[in-house]
């Protein structure tokens, strides 16, 4: 249903869009954020009655229980984020998923959470060693238990 909707509302052709970020904009799922100074001085929002934005925010939501490779990721920004926030942090990450299928005819492979847990992982033990050699530590991984 999310996929005729796409289609239906917005077409086939990407062209239409100079990027993925344009894109994103149209839907109205990129911030609103009012930037002063390099500084963001509010947050507002974005109100669209757009069919394509409330497809991919109802998808976005249901991801909650998957054990998909975008399930990880969703389940992450809620721990992070508001909910509501998460959502629409997610359906714009599946917009852009959803423009590079259609705009450059990539496939999407599903590697699974588990794959994206690997990974997480590994960015975290990379971040916590830079921060580590930044102040003068050295991490040593202990042998598993």
């Amino acid at each position: 249903m999310t996929a005729a909707t796409i289609l239906s509302e917005a077409g086939w052709d990407m062209i239409k869009w100079q990027d993925e970020d344009h894109f994103v904009s149209w839907l109205r799922l990129s911030p609103d954020n009012r930037i002063s100074g390099d500084r963001i001085i509010g947050k507002g929002r974005l109100p669209t009655t757009n069919r394509v934005t409330v497809a991919l925010k109802l998808a976005a939501s249901n991801l909650r229980t998957s054990q998909s490779y975008l399930g990880a990721p969703f389940r992450r920004f809620r721990a992070r984020l508001d909910t509501p926030v998460a959502i629409k942090a997610m359906a714009a990450k599946l917009a852009r998923l959803v423009y590079r299928m259609l705009r450059y005819g990539t496939k999407y492979v599903d590697r699974g959470a588990q794959c994206y847990e690997v990974q997480q992982r590994t960015r975290q033990i990379k971040h916590l060693k830079q921060k580590a050699a930044k102040l003068g530590f050295h991490l040593v991984q202990a042998p598993a238990a």
